[in-house]
């Protein structure tokens, strides 16, 4: 790689981990549109979840006094059970139409939000209905490493505050996210290249996800509901993309 090349992997990092410090998850939705110009998609992908971890873990110890576990532990349940099943589906299945399905739901949902602010928050389901979207979630997650945008989802029609809510995405897309990376280091997909690129990305990482934590934390609800919004819609922009340019 050269000069050029490893300053779109820190620019790349660095984005990553704003988005990611700022509304808890989003790592992949920034840093992927970067890297994929100078990194294959064997290696950009495995990264991604290496520096969401990394970002995750550096923002946790200022969060974590706004967290409720009570409302995080039915989505970790779901979504541990949730990855192996998103792994496996990517060898066994066509994930492009998983994705294209996701992917548009995701892209009318969050405009229906914006647009009825009023509406009543959702109450029915109680924690199993947590769990199903947390497995949903992992399934997402290890299929394509974007774990975060039906739990968020979920936690935003559920009428939660701004700290509740981020409670949700951090705790759950860092299990998650750390759970498939495990599963990729156990089947061999992180070898010594990578290692070496994590090296590169982790000051971006660690530095934009600071800058986001701080700007999170002088966000007011709706400040913070919009951003989500938008980061929900980009995601379901990113899904139907991939989806098709597979085809």
């Amino acid at each position: 790689m050269h000069a050029g090349a490893y300053a779109l992997l820190f620019v790349g990092a660095l984005a990553g981990g704003f988005v990611s410090g700022l509304a808890g998850f989003g790592t992949a939705l920034m840093a992927l549109g970067i890297w994929l110009y100078v990194l294959p998609p064997s290696l950009a992908v495995p990264l991604i979840l290496v520096c969401s971890v990394v970002a995750q873990s550096a923002t946790l110890p200022s969060m974590w006094k706004s967290f409720d576990l009570t409302l995080v532990w039915p989505f970790v349940i779901g979504g541990l059970a949730g990855v192996p099943l998103g792994t496996r589906l990517v060898a066994d299945a066509d994930p492009n139409v998983f994705k294209l399905t996701i992917g548009v739901f995701l892209l009318v949902f969050p405009v229906a939000l914006h647009f009825n602010r009023d509406l009543p928050a959702i109450r029915f389901g109680g924690k199993l209905a947590d769990g199903a979207i947390g497995f949903a979630g992992g399934i997402l997650g290890g299929l394509a490493g974007l774990s975060g945008p039906l739990p968020i989802l979920w936690a935003s029609i559920r009428g939660w505050g701004k700290g509740e809510r981020r409670g949700v995405f951090q705790l759950f897309n860092f299990t998650v996210l750390a759970a498939a990376l495990a599963l990729q280091i156990v089947s061999g997909m992180v070898d010594t290249h990578l290692i070496w690129l994590s090296l590169v990305a982790f000051p971006g990482t660690i530095l934009g996800a600071s800058l986001g934590a701080r700007v999170y934390h002088a966000m007011s609800d709706k400040n913070f509901n919009d951003v989500v919004l938008v980061l929900l819609f980009l995601s379901g922009a990113a899904l139907v993309w991939t989806s098709i340019a597979a085809r």
